[in-house]
């Protein structure tokens, strides 16, 4: 699998408002308010690529900083986040690719506080067919591209997310089966080469 799909999932160039001074659209701050609020989030998640390829897995969050994509067999591949930096392993090569959390899309997600400001803007809010949909980008570097969240109602909760990566491709990824704020197992957080041996773990 190529990095730049990887890349393409987590997580994931439009023009952008400055940081809001004005206060936000009231269905903007029901969004950020849900997201914000959430501690925990596992849920079975389908993800369709630039190309059209279709990758499923489960979904694991835990905020701030912490997710990890674990897709199902027999496609070997993860993404890992540790509060610190993102992880890519590619199990074809056997070989992990990694970047700060905060110099990429995922930041968006996994912040401590999602809320516009001089270093994030919400760039467009609207009722889409398939729900509300509210845009995120970095306000200081717009280029790395934009998040898309998009809720459904009754209850009001998040259904899927599109990335847009700085060569204008989009990612989809859409969620089901989604449980929020349930115990996770701290391991799920952590990167761990799968090459390495038992032993040698323990080391």
């Amino acid at each position: 699998m190529k990095k730049s799909f990887l890349f393409g999932m987590a997580m994931v160039v439009l023009s952008f408002v400055s940081a809001h001074a004005e206060p936000l659209d009231s269905r903007a701050q029901t969004a950020l308010d849900w997201i914000n609020g959430i501690h925990t989030l596992k849920a079975r998640f389908s993800q369709v690529g630039p190309d059209g390829m279709a990758l499923h897995g489960t979904f694991y969050l835990k905020r701030p900083g912490r997710l990890r994509f674990a897709y199902d067999p027999p496609v070997a591949d993860f993404v890992v986040a540790d509060g610190h930096f993102i992880y890519f392993w590619n199990a074809e090569l056997q070989q992990q690719s990694n970047a700060p959390i905060g110099s990429t899309i995922a930041d968006l997600l996994l912040r401590a506080k999602i809320e516009p400001g001089e270093d994030m803007a919400v760039t467009d809010v609207r009722e889409g067919t398939d729900g509300l949909r509210l845009s995120l980008a970095s306000a200081k570097e717009p280029e790395q591209g934009s998040l898309t969240l998009v809720f459904a109602e009754d209850p009001f909760r998040l259904v899927r997310w599109e990335v847009l990566d700085a060569l204008g491709q989009v990612t989809h990824v859409f969620l089901d089966s989604v449980e929020t704020d349930v115990p996770l197992d701290a391991d799920l957080f952590y990167f761990i080469d799968p090459t390495r041996k038992l032993g040698e773990l323990n080391r």
